[in-house]
């Protein structure tokens, strides 16, 4: 009935039916009708204040002005304020406030790849692609992508997660691939860490994390060092899978960035919400943070 009222507003006044004729048309009851339309008017009145706090929701989830919550997130944060909903009723109230995500997986950042074959220490793979890690500080993952500028010329990302947390523990970018940015790395995790933590360090067998300058330093430390096997992703899915969230999230689909600086800035600001603000269903729908805290309170 509501489509054939729009219909009918479209069309000259002249030529307009009226609501009684179009409902003796229908053979339907005045009184069904009028029921029928308050039914519907107070069932969206029901959602009023659980729209208000979706959008809300979906409103700090935004990443450079996109939305990147899905209904699922959306769900964890309304079961932790009281609101205890169907997903498929969360699903509907989102598509009706236009706040439905639409990144998808496709970023034209190609894959870098550090491998040059043993030029140093292979260590072994500790982890075995076993990642229950549950206790921030105790598994940490790094690796090193890369980043295309408006120049087309490369910016390269290396980072470390917290395989339980999910923190960034650690972010540096350079414009180029060497040891100066892993070791900035390397010394920007240990800003972080508790002074009695000795967590195991997985990389791939990139040829920076083969060389005597990390590994002893990993020792100094009494930090224990394990790689994937070669040319294995999957053993590193934990930081693949974070360099994909901020690749998605924070590039994919925008105009590239035209400096080192510029990239800088954005990713830092990307870091600061992906730790504080944004939840994950992985750490039970809380921040990275928040799941540290928590767990480390425990």
């Amino acid at each position: 009935m509501d489509q054939i009222r729009a219909e009918q507003a479209e069309l000259p006044k002249n030529k307009r039916y009226k609501i009684g004729d179009l409902l003796i048309h229908m053979k339907l009851a005045k009184a069904t009708y009028h029921d029928e339309r308050k039914r519907i008017a107070n069932q969206d009145d029901k959602y009023r204040e659980v729209k208000q706090e979706i959008l809300r929701i979906c409103e700090q989830g935004k990443v450079r002005g996109r939305l990147t919550y899905g209904y699922r997130r959306v769900q964890a944060r309304l079961d932790r304020l009281g609101i205890h909903l169907a997903g498929t009723t969360i699903r509907r109230l989102m598509a009706k406030l236009g706040v439905q995500v639409e990144l998808y997986n496709r970023h034209r950042n190609g894959k870098y790849s550090s491998y040059h074959g043993r030029v140093g220490r292979v260590a072994d793979n500790v982890l075995q692609q076993h990642f229950n890690s549950r206790k921030p500080y105790q598994v940490i993952h790094t690796d090193v992508t890369q980043v295309r500028l408006a120049n087309r010329q490369w910016a390269y990302v290396s980072a470390m997660t917290d395989e339980a947390s999910k923190e960034v523990l650690a972010f540096q970018i350079s414009s180029h691939p060497n040891q100066t940015l892993i070791t900035n790395t390397l010394n920007e995790l240990l800003e972080h860490l508790p002074d009695d933590a000795q967590p195991i360090i997985h990389s791939d067998q990139g040829w920076h994390y083969q060389l005597e300058y990390y590994t002893q330093k990993l020792k100094d430390h009494h930090f224990i060092q394990s790689m994937s096997r070669k040319g294995n992703c999957h053993d590193n899915a934990p930081i693949e899978s974070f360099f994909h969230l901020y690749k998605t999230e924070l590039l994919q689909g925008l105009p590239p960035c035209n400096n080192i600086t510029e990239l800088t800035k954005l990713s830092l600001t990307y870091i600061e919400h992906f730790n504080n603000e944004r939840i994950s269903l992985k750490t039970k729908g809380m921040t990275p943070v928040d799941y540290r805290n928590h767990a480390l309170a425990a």
